[in-house]
Parts: structure tokens; C-alpha cells; sequence
């Protein structure tokens, strides 16, 4: 069944879908599409039933796909993953590859651009995936080998989206700081996302095969990635979960700065750009306590009323950087105590 790609973007992810309403309107189908493909591509690279080779194969060729469009490889796409997905609405989204790129050649050639510079960069985040896991199973998880590979994980799969959202923003409000400095804040922000997200998805990645931690880091603690796989040894994981938080924390400081540019009739755009980086915060914390990080029968996550505790105090954050600078400087304090 055809549908519009504001309902793709509601099945697929209801919060996007809620950050996607609140922006301004001239923006909001390049946000939506931008995720959908990026959705898109992540569906690929996640279809376990499809050979590790075969993924790879198409995750290197869609972001020209998207800039192509040739029926023959899109037809074939759409057959080759189409039914491997337990999620009804991904199966919409497979189906529905048309209608994206219908949408995308609608944008402007500028946001165009802009849509496919962020959906190459996460693709080629998902090429590392698939290079360097892809072949290895739970029993025995692969890792990075340095602390670079990690960083460079970061700035493609959260850096590279923060950069596009930035990029966003400098088209519908004027900015008081040089363009490079907002855009290197946001690609620092989005580096603080994804940590955050690897670190509270770590059980499930390694019951996957995959370690985004360091060799270098573990081995200091006498750490493998197969010894993570043991829940005892969250105490020892403990300095390099430290270590991430901190590096986390430390581009997550940028965001004051980063929140002063949006106006403050932007109301919409700032509360989009508040709600995420206060819950990053909150989640360094949960992360900074969780003794026993390494637990697959347990994840970390913020709890409902964290989440509307922060959405009833939005009005204080729409009329005050100084407020969002003094909330966020207290979550990030909590967490080094």
C-alpha cells in the first residue's frame, strides 16, 4: 500500500516524527526525508537474512541510488531485502522507496545536497560496520583496534547528522557566530548522541559481534571483547566506560553555546535542539551509576517522567539560554561527582 512519507516518517519514529512537526515548516520534509533514507539504509544493513557481502554490496551503492535513481538497482533493492523485516512499517518503508525519492527531487538543489552528503556519510559508517563485523558472531565479538576508529565510528554515524541539523538551522535563522564554528559545534553534539548510544547499547552489539570499544582500551584493564560478553565483568569494564562518558560529557559542553544561536522565536527549534542534549545528559548519569553495564537482561534508559519533567519545563527554554546553560552544566556536573 502507497502512503505519504509524513506517515512513513509516524510509523518509523514517532519522536523524530514529533521533532520533524516543531520545525519550521520550509525545513521539514528535508529532515523527514533525510531520515527515511537513512532509515532506509539502516534496514539494509540490518537485514540479517540477507548475506553480510550482499548488504555490503548495496549499502555502497545507495547513496548514489539516491542521487541516480536507476529503476533496474531499485527495483532489484527493493526485491533483494523486501519481506526480511519483522517490522511492519520498515516493510512499508522498503516498499516505498519511490515515494522518498519522489519527495527527495522535490527539495531544492541545495537541500538536496545537503540530504545526500549526511545519508553518504551514514552510509559509509554502516560500510565500517559491515567490514568489521559483519562476519563475526556472538561468540566471539570483534573490536576497533585504536580509539581513532572509534572517534571517526562517532563523528560519521552522530557527527555527520549533527552537521546536516546545523546546516538546517543556518537556512532559517541568522547566525551570531562564524558558520564553521556552529556547524563543528553541532558535528560535536551529534559525536556526544551516538557515544551515548553505543555505550547504553553495548550488551545487545556484543551479542551481536560487535565491540565499538578499543583493543587499547581494554587491553589496559586485561579486557577481551569475548570477556564483555560475561556480566561479572562490568567492574573491570569500568575505566573505559569512564573514559567514553568523559569524552562524551566533554562535546556534549558545546551545546550552551551551540543553543544561544536559535533565536528565541524560534521556539520549535529550540526546544528540538534542548530536548535531546538534556537527555543525553540524563543518560551519562544512569550510565556514570550502572554498575553492571555489561547485562544484557538489563538496559539503561531515562525514565518517563524524566522526559516529561523536561517537556513540561520547555517554556523556561524557550525565553532563556541561561536556564538551558545552567540545567545542562548541572547534569554534566552530576555526572563527574
Amino acid at each position: 500500500m502507497l502512503m505519504d512519507t509524513d506517515t512513513l516518517l509516524k510509523n518509523t519514529s514517532r519522536s523524530l516524527y514529533l521533532s520533524a512537526r516543531i520545525l519550521p515548516r520550509p525545513v521539514r520534509p528535508a529532515f523527514g526525508i533525510a531520515y527515511l533514507l537513512c532509515r532506509y539504509a539502516d534496514t539494509i544493513a540490518d537485514t540479517a537474512l540477507l548475506a553480510p557481502e550482499k548488504r555490503l554490496f548495496w549499502i555502497e551503492r545507495f547513496a548514489q541510488i539516491v542521487r541516480t535513481q536507476p529503476g533496474d538497482l531499485m527495483t532489484q533493492l527493493t526485491r533483494d531485502i523486501c519481506g526480511k523485516s519483522d517490522n511492519p512499517y520498515e516493510e512499508e518503508l522498503i516498499k516505498n522507496l519511490p515515494l522518498c525519492l519522489e519527495e527527495f527531487n522535490k527539495r531544492s538543489p541545495d537541500l538536496q545536497t545537503v540530504i545526500l552528503e549526511v545519508v553518504t556519510h551514514v552510509c559509509e559508517g554502516m560500510q565500517i560496520d559491515l567490514r568489521s563485523f559483519a562476519a563475526h558472531g556472538a561468540a566471539q565479538p570483534r573490536a576497533f583496534a585504536r580509539a581513532d576508529e572509534l572517534e571517526h565510528y562517532c563523528r560519521l554515524m552522530g557527527g555527520k547528522p549533527g552537521l546536516f541539523w546545523s546546516k538546517l538551522i543556518a537556512k532559517t535563522v541568522p547566525l551570531k557566530v562564524r558558520e564553521e564554528d556552529f556547524f563543528a559545534w553541532g558535528e560535536m553534539i551529534g559525536d556526544a548522541l551516538q557515544i551515548v548510544n553505543i555505550l547504553r547499547d553495548l550488551p545487545k552489539d556484543l551479542q551481536n559481534g560487535r565491540c565499538y570499544f578499543p583493543l587499547e582500551d581494554l587491553e589496559k584493564e586485561n579486557l577481551t571483547p569475548t570477556d564483555l560478553l560475561r556480566a561479572q565483568n562490568s567492574m573491570r569494564f569500568e575505566p573505559v566506560k569512564q573514559k567514553w562518558i568523559a569524552w562524551g560529557l566533554a562535546r556534549l559542553q558545546q551545546a550552551p553555546a551551540y543553543f544561544a544561536q536559535i533565536p528565541k522565536t524560534q521556539p520549535g527549534q529550540r526546544a528540538a535542539v534542548a530536548w535531546p542534549v538534556l537527555w543525553t545528559a540524563d543518560t551519562f548519569y544512569l550510565l556514570s551509576q550502572t554498575r553492571d553495564l555489561l547485562d544484557a537482561s538489563k538496559r539503561v534508559k531515562i525514565p518517563r517522567s524524566t522526559v516529561y519533567f523536561t517537556m513540561l519545563c520547555t517554556p523556561a527554554l524557550w525565553v532563556s539560554n541561561g536556564v538551558f546553560s545552567r540545567w545542562l552544566t548541572h547534569k554534566i556536573n552530576r555526572v563527574a561527582q
